[in-house]
């Protein structure tokens, strides 16, 4: 997030204060002040996702203040998968505990997680998100959207009654914080026992002063951050301590089982067809799409080789190149499989999959749009009891007449993450984190490569 975030945004003198010392508690002290939750989070929280922070000893702005190199990111942005903690929210809500999440960050991983729209503030935008400014319709994508700062996309509203050009959601410095997300948050606030900040350090305002709203109706505040902030005299505990850490603690005390994540994709191949002059061979197109417009980004397959299972009519080819089109020209009486192998990119669960396509070229105007909730259901529950990933299921067919083509739209499980609290929340704090206690290893780099060992992905 901080890293392509950063760079897109106007520049700015003063960010606040950078290169802030990281103070550890004990294991004992940790398990002593987990009681109960309710969230606003900030970069932290994202930390162990491989994405660095802002404010940290290797944060973004740290380093750009000090005239260091950026980080690199251990993984493309769009891949990121969501911590323990992201994770551990989605048991709370469904349990009933957690009633809203106000979120600083950018990343989409609330919302990749599978937090409710309708239970979440994402006060500074989503690099996911475009937004239709005429009729409101959001639209979460699987790649990240090109601009910040509630500008123009290359994109159009879906709705056939709009089509108005899409904008993004991402804030730059100027832009106020939209009302839209802002009135709820201050709600949620104002009702909260305890707002419970995870990974900020409530130094950007007028975000920053939300969490405070709870002490005027009696409530409190709880800090869980490696730095100091500037809130802390405020709140009724302060927790100096990886936010994994924290969170795993707290799930252990309400006995509840972190969830594993299950990533759904989308894409949708096209088959468009026409006859010939003399009406003896089709010419045909075939084009694996992003399921977002045939002209978005396809960010998870890396190429696609195309076969078929009549090996002596056919010449099998490979697209390493979007948009992935193929033509051909085919007898018109003639019936046949095609076989697609999807390649797919870095940070994917699994390497490729193959799909059959059987091609008859009947014309045939029959659509179906399945229910995607319970389509998305059934392939996260086969992908976790497997477990792996690569189960797929076909959730949407239109055809079109003119010019005459199919449209499949597919569904596919690209990563599936188990997530183990047991490691992180037994046994001792300092000999897990061995001399980062000291200050000697506290970057959000090094904090991410334990995290990562303590998270299983599985292929």
């Amino acid at each position: 997030m901080s890293l392509g975030y950063a760079e897109k945004l106007s520049y700015i003198e003063d960010v606040g204060n950078v290169g802030m010392a990281e103070y550890f508690d004990s294991a004992p002290v940790l398990r002593e002040k987990c009681k109960h939750l309710v969230v606003f989070t900030g970069a932290g929280i994202s930390t162990s996702c491989g994405i660095p922070d802002f404010r940290g000893p290797k944060g973004i702005w740290t380093l750009q203040r000090e005239g260091k190199a950026l980080p690199e990111a251990s993984l493309p942005f769009h891949r990121a998968v969501p911590s323990l903690t992201h994770m551990a929210l989605i048991a709370l809500e469904k349990a009933g505990i957690l009633k809203f999440v106000i979120s600083q960050n950018v990343d989409g991983l609330h919302l990749r997680s599978g937090i409710p729209r309708e239970k979440l503030a994402e006060l500074h935008g989503n690099s996911f998100m475009e937004a239709c400014p005429s009729c409101g319709t959001e639209y979460f994508r699987d790649f990240e959207v090109e601009t910040i700062g509630l500008k123009e996309t290359s994109r159009r509203c879906s709705d056939a009654k709009c089509g108005a050009k899409l904008k993004d959601t991402v804030l730059d410095w100027e832009d106020a914080l939209p009302t839209k997300e802002m009135n709820p948050a201050e709600k949620h606030c104002r009702m909260a026992d305890i707002v419970l900040c995870l990974g900020t350090s409530l130094q950007i305002t007028p975000a920053c002063n939300l969490p405070l709203k709870a002490l005027r109706g009696g409530g409190k505040v709880v800090i869980v951050n490696l730095q100091k902030t500037p809130k802390d005299k405020k709140a009724s505990l302060v927790i100096h301590g990886l936010v994994d850490k924290v969170i795993a603690g707290v799930m252990d005390l309400l006995n509840l089982q972190i969830p594993p994540f299950v990533r759904i994709d989308l894409f949708q191949i096209i088959l468009t067809q026409g006859l010939s002059i003399d009406r003896r061979y089709v010419n045909w197109t075939l084009q694996v799409a992003s399921a977002h417009g045939q002209k978005a980004l396809l960010p998870f397959i890396k190429s696609v080789e195309v076969s078929f299972l009549d090996k002596e009519d056919y010449k099998a080819a490979t697209l390493d190149r979007q948009p992935f089109r193929l033509k051909r020209r085919t007898v018109s009486n003639k019936v046949f499989e095609m076989v697609l192998k999807l390649n797919f990119s870095d940070g994917c669960g699994c390497s490729s999959i193959e799909i059959d396509v059987p091609i008859d070229f009947k014309v045939s105007t029959d659509c179906f749009n399945f229910d995607k909730d319970v389509v998305f259901q059934k392939l996260r529950d086969k992908a976790v009891v497997e477990p792996k990933c690569g189960q797929n299921a076909v959730i949407e067919r239109k055809a079109i007449l003119t010019p005459r083509s199919d449209h499949t739209v597919y569904a596919i499980v690209t990563n599936v993450v188990q997530y183990s609290k047991s490691c992180l929340s037994n046994g001792d704090l300092r000999k897990r984190l061995g001399s980062s206690i000291n200050g000697t290893e506290s970057s959000s780099r090094k904090r991410s490569k334990r995290c990562k060992k303590q998270r299983k992905s599985i292929p």
